[in-house]
């Protein structure tokens, strides 16, 4: 039997390449990390909710009760988010395994939470992509009743002088939302066009994360960008039509008497929850890809400037051209003032449709719509969740590309539900119980609570010290203690008090069985934190101190250490010796000696400190 000869150098060399895991990757500078958050945070909210909320809630006194939760709990939570995604180097889930194991169920809430997000909110950029091409006919299909399903119903604009206080009618805005069936118990079938528009919508954004954060911070140079342009195009057309005052006025006149309604209060927190993607693991993962000595402090407070800012303008560019638009048909702004998809697919198509060169603003707008969704909807967090999770699993060759076409593929499946005649009313269901305020209020309780009380406020500012050199204002961390576990808490339960029944447009009462449906969605989410922390607990050894101990995150790294949590390390030893240290609660080393062999010490170590999962 011949001896089988020794692998050459050639072989070991092919070995490590195989067995070597891919680099998490950072990005490539500051400005890609300010793009891509910046354009994560600013959305669809910002051009179509804020300014409706506004006019709503006492125009300019609305600000007041904006400006309260924008400092006390919109800031402190941004930099809370951002900061443990860089000190931890890790995604939304493992970075609370890291910092306190007892609470990772918040992780799980939050990426269940953005796959629903990920399967409902682009059915907004499939709408975009059907009104985008639309627009591109010689006569706006929504701006005359000369369309094929068009009904006896249906009013031209220019008879409206015919008509005094003439409106829309319902059944009309039904045509026009993408003739929707009569309630969510006809679905019908399934609309081929939208279902195109949606499978493009995927292609899109899967390209723009198949690389990971390569690929994302230079696609956020243009998607973060443009959107800019197209807002300050549409403002500039708004402010200078006839009518465009009375619409700002109407946008921003100041009715203090509003302030005593506490609704004003729940809409104004509500908003910065909504437009600040807060508690859905977006500023954790997305900060995981810092340096370590980055200033996530001062990138915090000009992100959440830069937010708050956007919404205003974008009030004075719809406001103005809804102004004009009442004045054309000789109606109260009140009557064409709408909120999110009616505003952005009824109100101010139709607006648009009376200014000269209609197709050349409508292709404006809808660019707009289409960029502020793709940034929103690029969903690297849920991503760099799942592979922090099982890094030796998917950072290797190919896998986590085809993960991410799995992923698509199943979302798109999914959202072809949502583009049937009675889409819209299931989209709504999962808008208003999945990714509404009060799931988000609550995980915010949690995350205040996990950090400020269980992990230690000053612990953590130790921390971030240790990242930018300087430790913030301590009015950040007495909210974190105090003013956001109260304030959530209030508002929380004020939701739950005044909730009632969801309509769709107003008039439409959903079946018995679709409110129990949005509610299971709801729960299905936040159960996940007892949940996890019943399995925890239960899978912990030893007394209940030591039970508390381990699972609380107590036996934390010296302050020496700190300094190097998160950072990762690629060490080439003169035997080839490749050592990768990945976080500190799951700290991991793959070692590649002379033969090839791995070994990996993780759970030894791990158990010697009594963490939760042995």
């Amino acid at each position: 039997m011949r001896a089988v000869p020794p692998a050459g150098p050639d072989a070991l060399q092919g070995a490590r390449r195989r067995h070597r895991l891919q680099e998490r990757g950072q990005w490539g500078n500051k400005l890609e990390f300010m793009m891509t958050v910046a354009g994560a945070i600013i959305g669809l909210g910002n051009v179509w909710r804020f300014p409706y909320l506004c006019y709503k809630n006492g125009g300019g006194a609305f600000f007041i009760p904006y400006v309260v939760f924008l400092f006390t709990c919109g800031i402190p939570l941004f930099l809370l988010e951002t900061a443990l995604g860089q000190f931890t180097s890790q995604g939304g889930i493992t970075c609370w395994r890291s910092i306190c194991p007892l609470f990772e169920g918040m992780g799980y809430a939050s990426q269940l939470i953005v796959f629903y997000g990920a399967i409902t909110y682009i059915i907004i950029l499939a709408w975009s992509f059907f009104y985008l091409f639309s627009s591109f006919s010689p006569e706006l299909p929504w701006a005359s009743c000369g369309n094929y399903w068009n009904t006896a119903a249906c009013v031209d604009f220019d008879k409206r002088s015919e008509m005094s206080n003439w409106t829309v009618p319902p059944n009309v805005e039904r045509e026009v939302l993408l003739n929707i069936s009569g309630g969510i118990e006809e679905p019908g079938s399934v609309r081929w066009e939208l279902a195109l528009c949606l499978l493009l919508s995927w292609t899109i954004c899967y390209f723009c994360v198949w690389k990971g954060v390569r690929s994302t911070g230079k696609a956020s140079y243009f998607t973060a960008t443009f959107p800019y342009v197209m807002l300050v195009v549409l403002l500039v057309r708004g402010v200078t039509l006839p009518g465009a005052l009375d619409g700002i006025v109407f946008y921003l006149y100041p009715n203090p008497s509003r302030l005593a309604d506490p609704q004003v209060w729940m809409d104004a927190g509500t908003q910065i929850f909504y437009s600040y993607a807060i508690c859905l693991g977006y500023l954790t993962s997305l900060g995981s890809y810092n340096k370590y000595n980055n200033d996530c402090y001062k990138d915090s407070f000009y992100l959440c400037l830069l937010n708050s800012g956007t919404s205003f303008v974008a009030g004075f560019a719809i406001f103005s051209v809804l102004g004009f638009m009442a004045r054309e048909q000789g109606v109260d702004i009140s009557q064409v003032a709408q909120s999110g998809p009616g505003l952005a697919f009824i109100a101010y198509p139709r607006a648009v449709a009376k200014m000269p060169v209609p197709q050349l603003w409508a292709v404006c707008f809808f660019i707009m719509i289409i960029l502020l969704g793709i940034d929103s909807q690029v969903r690297l967090p849920l991503m760099t969740s799942v592979t922090d999770m099982f890094p030796t699993l998917i950072r290797r060759g190919y896998r986590r590309e085809l993960l991410l076409l799995l992923l698509c593929s199943v979302c798109f499946l999914l959202g072809l539900l949502l583009v049937t005649q009675g889409g819209l009313y299931l989209l709504q269901l999962f808008d208003h119980y999945v990714c509404s305020g009060a799931t988000l209020l609550f995980l915010s309780i949690c995350q205040s609570i996990c950090i400020g009380w269980v992990y230690g406020a000053d612990r953590f500012y130790g921390n971030i010290e240790n990242m930018i050199g300087y430790r913030p204002r301590a009015l950040v961390k007495y909210c974190w203690l105090y003013l956001i576990p109260v304030i959530c808490t209030g508002t929380f339960i004020f939701s739950l008090v005044r909730h009632t029944p969801l309509k769709f447009n107003k008039s439409y009462s959903y079946p018995g069985w679709a409110y129990a449906l949005g509610w299971f969605l709801a729960v299905s989410s936040l159960s996940l934190i007892p949940l996890t922390m019943l399995y925890k607990v239960a899978r912990a050894q030893g007394t209940l101190c030591q039970v508390g101990t381990s699972c609380c995150g107590q036996r934390g790294c010296s302050e020496q250490d700190a300094a190097h949590i998160g950072t990762c390390w690629d060490t080439l030893g003169q035997n080839g010796t490749q050592w990768v240290m990945l976080g500190h609660a799951g700290t991991q080393w793959d070692t590649l000696g002379h033969s090839g062999t791995r070994w990996a010490p993780l759970r030894k170590q791990r158990a010697a400190r009594g963490d939760c999962d042995g």
